[in-house]
């Protein structure tokens, strides 16, 4: 080893004395160190600690995070929301644990987050609330050099629009218009031009499904350290370019074409000399707002590369308007059966889209289970024949009130599922929906006991009444926030909850003693197939079922988004792309 490599490692050695205090000893050249000596020492070394924390930057974090149809009669809550404060808030994020590097480089000041499953719109209470307990956090540990605001970006509020937008506004009257400000969204949020002038630096994640929103959070915490530290400071310029575009998520994942090729031009493009970041929203369908489509923005020092940067991006994108179509096939629900009923693949997976809760549904339409329970492949040859129970799914189906879709299961060219002999035994699972009367039951009968009640449609019933469900509980798993039976009826498992839950992991059935993958059909309350569930697929359909998040944007009763608007306006003429620019 070189004089140098030891001069290195002498000169980073603890001293005698730093040993001595670390370990505890009272040691002083071999005697006993005076008090007064080991009190000077001790003071020093804290003084030295908190002056090097004082001259880290100090930075806040907060953000309010959720998705919301105004199209679904459902009401978000503040006991919807999961709030985490102070300390609490490193647990949403891998990348600030305690021996983090980017934990390291900051005085980091987690005010408070909160975030909810999506869902119908928020009443304004829950959200004054929320955004007061947020500024009150905020006014513990003032002043901060810098802010992370952490949103999805397609929340929507009674009485408010662009709610991200009044939100950033509202901490800045309080942190100061100072502090720098980085923005992280989900791809299907909404920027407003006032959320894009109020954030210095603004990202959004790449990937649909989700799968780099840690590293998307991570790098716009990267970004802002970066500007802080090295004293650069707020962007030269951004540029904001509204492309008219509104589309589902399940027709633009990245994980096929064109959405792939188009997010695959973004971290290029963000890459270039004096660009910071580039970013493309797909934006959010399912909410009747002004603010509502596809946005491009780009951020750096260098004017010219930015303003470039984003015509080029927002021009491929509305280049490729045309191309845009499902991830997987779709197809009517007694479609996508027949399919799944031909095919030898386990499990054949179908979607329930129109109901899907993590896009914004309200998570108990019936309209799916109802026809599901009516099929005779789901049940026993005696179930199909004579069983008396059975009769209130047909009822169900033909109530006046619900006779405009009666046809859809009662068409001729799907009567041969009606009219089978010995139609063949198919196990089922169906996850989920809410009856918490039915969980209430199950948990006071037990397990193998034969249960009866309505579940569904307490707060989206425009398609369809709640439904009665008899069969046998097959597994309960209990819990202080959501537990969920399994009721056996037929072939059919029907995941019953006390509120509302999304199916996103194999281990959310694995759970309630199901192999997935050893069943034939499972139908799902859900969009395009998260990792998980889409790596267990056998094959794959997404059914065009009713719900407040109806795939079928051209049924959708918008009044206040902007027009012309693509694909609403399929022949509008090419719109100019033009570029906002703020210096």
């Amino acid at each position: 080893m070189s004089n140098k490599s030891n001069s290195v490692m002498n000169k980073n050695k603890p001293t005698p004395a730093e040993v001595q205090l670390s370990s505890g000893k009272r040691l002083y050249s071999g005697k006993q160190m005076p008090s007064g000596v080991l009190l000077f020492m001790c003071v020093l070394l804290l003084i030295t600690a908190c002056s090097r924390r004082e001259r880290l930057p100090r930075i806040a974090i907060a953000g309010i995070a959720i998705e919301c149809s105004t199209f679904s009669p459902a009401k978000t809550v503040e006991a919807d929301f999961s709030i985490s404060k102070a300390e609490e808030v490193f647990s949403r994020y891998d990348f600030l644990a305690p021996d983090s590097v980017l934990r390291q480089k900051a005085h980091w000041l987690p005010a408070m987050y909160s975030r909810a499953t999506p869902g119908g719109i928020v009443t304004r209470e829950t959200y004054e609330s929320l955004v007061n307990q947020t500024l009150e956090e905020l006014k513990k540990n003032l002043p901060y050099d810098a802010l992370y605001f952490d949103i999805h970006g397609a929340m929507s509020v009674e009485g408010l629009d662009d709610p991200e937008g009044d939100l950033i506004l509202r901490i800045k009257k309080v942190i100061g218009s100072k502090p720098l400000i980085s923005t992280c969204m989900d791809l299907h949020g909404n920027v407003s031009p006032r959320l894009a002038e109020n954030t210095d630096l603004i990202t959004c994640y790449r990937m649909a499904p989700h799968e780099d929103a840690m590293e998307s959070k991570r790098r716009a915490v990267a970004n802002l350290l970066e500007r802080v530290q090295t004293g650069k400071g707020r962007p030269a310029c951004k540029a904001w370019v509204k492309v008219p575009i509104l589309l589902p998520g399940e027709k633009t994942s990245t994980r096929v074409e064109p959405a792939k090729s188009l997010y695959e031009r973004v971290a290029p493009a963000a890459a270039r000399e004096g660009v910071i970041d580039a970013a493309i929203w797909i934006g959010y369908a399912w909410a009747d707002e002004p603010r509502n489509h596809a946005v491009v923005m780009v951020t750096g020092d260098d004017e010219n590369a930015v303003e470039t940067t984003a015509s080029e991006l927002a021009r491929a994108f509305w280049d490729v308007r045309h191309e845009f179509d499902f991830i997987a096939p779709t197809a009517t629900l007694d479609e996508c059966l027949e399919k799944a009923l031909a095919s030898d693949k386990k499990p054949f997976i179908i979607s329930d889209m129109g109901d899907n809760p993590t896009a914004g549904g309200a998570g108990d339409v019936t309209w799916t289970l109802a026809r599901l329970l009516e099929r005779p492949e789901f049940r026993s040859s005696k179930d199909a024949s004579t069983s008396p129970d059975q009769g209130s799914y047909v009822s169900a189906i033909t109530s006046p009130d619900q006779g405009s879709y009666v046809s859809a299961s009662t068409s001729p060219d799907q009567g041969s599922y009606v009219s089978a002999s010995s139609p063949r035994s198919v196990k089922l699972i169906y996850a989920s929906i809410p009856g918490p009367k039915m969980v209430e039951q199950a948990l006071a009968s037990g397990i193998g006991a034969t249960v009866e009640e309505t579940v569904g449609a307490m707060v989206d019933d425009r398609y369809q009444p709640p439904v009665l469900l008899s069969g046998t509980v097959e597994f309960i798993r209990e819990s202080d926030t959501n537990t969920e039976v399994v009721i056996k009826t037929g072939s059919m498992y029907v995941i019953v909850t006390q509120k509302r839950k999304p199916y996103h992991y194999e281990s959310d059935f694995e759970n309630l003693g199901i192999k997935p993958r050893q069943t034939d059909i499972i139908v799902i309350k859900v969009g395009y197939l998260p990792e998980s569930v889409y790596n267990m697929r056998g094959d794959w359909m997404m059914a065009l079922t009713r719900g407040g998040v109806d795939q079928n944007l051209l049924e959708l009763p918008y009044r206040r988004i902007e027009r012309p608007m693509y694909p609403l306006d399929r022949d509008m003429p090419d719109p100019p792309l033009e570029v906002k620019m703020w210096k």
